[in-house]
């Protein structure tokens, strides 16, 4: 599947929250933009509910879907095909489900491809098709369909469900760091990802828990993406580069060439560590339920 910005469209903890932040009304309330406040409605737990951003908008062939992060979307690689995604997420509307805008679809399980991210195809008419993000370049408007390679110094903006539009500068790439998540929404077992060749933006108002899954791009009056956003701390934000995170998501349904197809138990606690290709042959992950006789 190609997937592509659709112009119709230390330790770091991963960046959603469990508690409402107070900001700008227009990223945690209907809105039909992107760069808002959204998640799947089955992340809740007895006492907490989750949200993050949903960052833009992707499109492969005629179908469109909301790119986000896997923590976001897939629950950390615990939902199922069709589960609803909301907008605005559960955390501002009372942990209550707020009006269905798309159906979760996939996602790159956690630690398996150096990203963090899903996808989740559109209902139609619910989210606006031309992709425009709020806020953007201050006012709003659609990304560059191309994207622009990260580079140390490289001026970039945001827009996300808590700190809104923000603007910052990229202090490093290629760069390697571990991040701590934890299984259910506000509960449960903490474990750390390592990832390599991440985007780092020093600042500490760029971004705060609840942006995860915005998208991050050139701060200019053409924006090009350049990065997913999915963790951070009080002085950093880290984003995966938007080239692997289309690359990836790409490999998914890719049935075009030959590839080696592993069935994953999405139910166990353990991560597979699975190479990218095994003798020039990609591999390609499908995470499924257990498999039983009958």
């Amino acid at each position: 599947m190609k997937l592509k910005i659709s112009s119709l469209l230390s330790i770091l903890t991963v960046a959603f929250v469990c508690i409402p932040t107070v900001t700008q009304a227009q990223y945690q309330t209907r809105n039909m933009h992107f760069g808002v406040s959204g998640g799947n409605v089955k992340d809740i737990t007895h006492n907490f509910c989750c949200s993050g951003t949903l960052g833009s908008l992707v499109a492969a062939g005629s179908t469109q879907y909301i790119l986000s992060n896997d923590h976001v979307l897939a629950r950390q690689d615990q939902a199922a095909a069709g589960e609803d995604i909301s907008q605005p997420g559960l955390i501002d509307n009372g942990c209550a489900t707020a009006t269905v805008v798309a159906d979760y679809t996939a996602a790159v399980q956690l630690g398996t491809r150096n990203v963090d991210c899903a996808i989740a195809a559109v209902r139609t008419g619910l989210m606006d098709s031309t992709g425009f993000i709020e806020g953007l370049n201050g006012t709003g408007g659609k990304p560059s369909t191309s994207i622009s390679a990260p580079s140390v110094g490289m001026a970039v903006q945001k827009s996300g469900r808590t700190t809104g539009h923000t603007t910052g500068t990229i202090g490093s790439i290629n760069t390697s760091v571990s991040v701590q998540y934890q299984k259910n929404c506000g509960s449960g077992r903490k474990y750390t990802i390592s990832y390599t060749n991440q985007v780092v933006i020093n600042s500490s108002s760029f971004s705060a828990g609840g942006d995860s899954g915005s998208l991050i791009l050139t701060n200019a009056s053409c924006a090009h993406p350049v990065a997913l956003l999915f963790a951070g701390s009080s002085t950093d934000t880290i984003g995966n580069p938007i080239s692997d995170v289309l690359n990836a998501l790409g490999a998914l349904e890719d049935n075009s060439t030959a590839a080696i197809v592993v069935y994953v138990d999405k139910t166990s606690p353990v991560k597979p560590q699975l190479p990218e290709q095994a003798d020039n042959v990609p591999v390609r992950i499908i995470m499924t339920d257990p498999f039983i006789a009958y």
